[in-house]
């Protein structure tokens, strides 16, 4: 407690305030950058834990003790990355696409050109039960996806895509992937999240969507085979909308990789 004490009576220093400032302002930014996520709960207990030990060896003298903290301290030091390696992921990704030399500016009229093709597919696939997974590269690469999936380097075109979502055909199950105006690969298998979806009605063709999206920062649609609904996943969430709700989500993400 005295220990305790102490450390409260420095904070009338400039520099002690900044400095609990600073600390308190990196844990409410791991709070903000672990919200929505089951990494979430994880922080909050080892937090719990490191306050109870904190307190423990400040009040209480137990020299064992102390001495399996302070050893254990370098342990949990390399864990933290393995543990929230996703999210550390996610973090250094949305800081290099907030840098602004390194966002990429395709041409309007082609860019355009792309989303009515890619809306009017969707619409017609929806009305039919068709089952789609259409994912848009962003900044991150998906070239490990690309590569387990078949290569199709061609135009995105309403023919193209319905062609390769027609039920019964060879690459009808995969996703596939769009890169700047090219769908480059189908057939692609994406990583299913972990999470437990609320809605029932959401399959497989979901899941993956939400995986894809928690370790990019790619933009993924789906079309259910079962209820004809349209959803869109980016970061890990996934909502249903309109073809028009579409056609502003697809402007906006274009807009900004």
């Amino acid at each position: 407690m005295p220990d305790i004490l102490a450390s409260l009576s420095r904070l009338s220093d400039w520099r002690s305030i900044l400095d609990v400032a600073l600390v308190t302002l990196v844990f409410y930014g791991l709070f903000r950058l672990f919200r929505g996520t089951q990494a979430i709960q994880l922080l909050r207990g080892v937090l719990v834990v490191v306050l109870v030990f904190a307190i423990l060896s400040q009040t209480i003298d137990l020299p064992a003790f102390n001495w399996l903290l302070r050893n254990t301290i370098p342990l949990v030091l390399v864990a933290i990355p393995v543990i929230f390696q996703p999210e550390l992921r996610r973090a250094l990704e949305r800081v290099g696409r907030s840098a602004p030399l390194l966002n990429r500016r395709g041409d309007s009229s082609k860019t355009q050109n792309l989303i009515n093709e890619v809306v009017k597919t969707v619409d017609a696939l929806a009305q039919r039960h068709h089952g789609a997974l259409l994912v848009f590269e962003g900044v991150t690469g998906l070239g490990e996806i690309v590569d387990r999936g078949i290569r199709i380097d061609g135009d995105v075109s309403a023919e193209l895509l319905s062609t390769i979502f027609f039920p019964n055909t060879a690459l009808h199950d995969g996703a596939a992937v769009i890169r700047h105006d090219r769908v480059v690969a189908a057939g692609c298998v994406l990583p299913l999240t972990d999470r437990e979806l609320s809605d029932s009605q959401m399959g497989t063709r979901h899941r993956a969507a939400i995986g894809v999206t928690e370790q990019s920062d790619a933009l993924v649609v789906v079309v259910s085979e079962e209820t004809g609904r349209i959803s869109v996943a980016r970061n890990g969430r996934i909502v249903r909308l309109d073809t028009n709700r579409l056609r502003a989500v697809l402007s906006d993400f274009y807009s900004t990789t």
